[in-house]
């Protein structure tokens, strides 16, 4: 694989190995948690399934479209076909595993797939659906939860603080497929080999460097944000003439999948504050099934991620489709992120891009 200009602090795998072989290892040391590694490879083949989907749903126009007169999801997204058809795939390919229950963005309520089953799966079957008609990148995120203690309730379950985690990941549905998977052992990279359809072990042990310069945030909201946000981007946006004293450069995928993977790459920081706007007091992103799991590779792989001001995953959710703010990336760049939203005041007070006569103020 070709090393990025910015590349990851990983150890590439010197006999790439399959998923598979991995996931045989992980439960001979810990057998207790084969049924973990059993849903992770029906995971798996699922994704390999929805790859080849991806890639043909140019030529299904109808994959990509807004189902005419269809309800806003409970999230509050509208759904398209591959949305809804990836999550039947999901559940599907659960049946028979210790899955007790799926949640996913699309339904309001768990699905629940084996009775008595000892795991809840947390799940966005298709994130970044807008970018379908785009051929941009998209993806699929999930964290799979412990039942223990629960007695089969898989609402209570899935609403334990994203700590509790088992394992999480996301496949990235893009000009390469790509898994990102974190065992709570560190997280790890694999690629879907074409020629034999099967993931493939690349990096280990991700990695995030400190000192990236890209930053990710939705740059048309800027006259939203708070001051804290608005202090930090202005120094970012600054450059070499601001107190950072160096340039940065702004990415913005409006993809999740792919921003965290490029993260877990090339380090930096990612940024979907709370914003003044209606119904974004709260932020945008789902926790229990978006950030959570993100938020779990993040920290294995060395970064930190928080809503601002506490990290998610010590955040105890209260309902199935909760929002928050989310942001992550290298550690320096979140704790950085954390102080100004802590104390913005001296800060804004210093950010002249951001005053009554800014760019960003008319």
């Amino acid at each position: 694989m070709p090393v990025s200009e910015n590349p990851t602090l990983a150890t590439p795998a010197a006999m790439p190995q399959d998923l598979a072989a991995v996931l045989a290892e992980w439960t001979q040391r810990r057998p207790e948690l084969a049924d973990v590694a059993d849903v992770i490879a029906r995971l798996a083949v699922v994704g390999i399934d929805l790859a080849r989907l991806v890639a043909s749903s140019l030529l299904e126009p109808a994959v990509a479209e807004p189902v005419p007169g269809a309800d806003l999801n409970p999230s509050g997204d509208s759904a398209k076909p591959l949305d809804l058809i990836a999550e039947d795939m999901f559940v599907a390919g659960l049946a028979g595993s210790a899955t007790l229950a799926v949640c996913s963005e699309e339904t309001a309520e768990p699905i629940e797939v084996t009775h008595g089953g000892s795991l809840v799966l947390a799940i966005d079957p298709i994130d970044g659906s807008s970018n379908i008609d785009l051929n941009a990148p998209i993806g699929s995120i999930f964290g799979i939860l412990p039942t223990a203690g629960f007695e089969g309730d898989a609402l209570g379950a899935l609403l334990q603080p994203g700590r509790k985690q088992l394992a999480a990941g996301i496949i990235v549905y893009g000009p390469s497929t790509v898994m990102a998977l974190t065992l709570g052992e560190g997280t790890d990279l694999y690629v879907l080999d074409p020629a034999t359809g099967t993931f493939r072990l690349v990096y280990q042990r991700v990695s995030l460097p400190s000192d990236a310069r890209e930053y990710a945030i939705n740059a048309s909201n800027a006259r939203h944000w708070g001051p804290g946000i608005q202090a930090y981007v202005n120094d970012l946006v600054n450059g070499t003439i601001g107190p950072r004293e160096q340039d940065f450069n702004m990415r913005w995928l409006a993809s999740l999948v792919a921003e965290t993977y490029r993260i877990l790459r090339r380090g930096g920081i990612y940024m979907y504050p709370a914003d003044a706007r209606p119904g974004y007091s709260n932020g945008r992103l789902r926790l229990v099934y978006e950030a959570n799991p993100v938020s779990f590779l993040c920290e294995q792989a060395g970064g930190v991620a928080t809503d601002g001001i506490t990290d998610i995953l010590d955040l105890k959710p209260t309902s199935p489709h909760q929002k928050i703010p989310f942001i992550f990336g290298s550690r320096n760049k979140v704790e950085r992120v954390r102080r100004y939203l802590t104390n913005p005041e001296p800060m804004h007070e210093r950010s002249p891009l951001f005053s009554d006569r800014g760019l960003f103020r008319h």
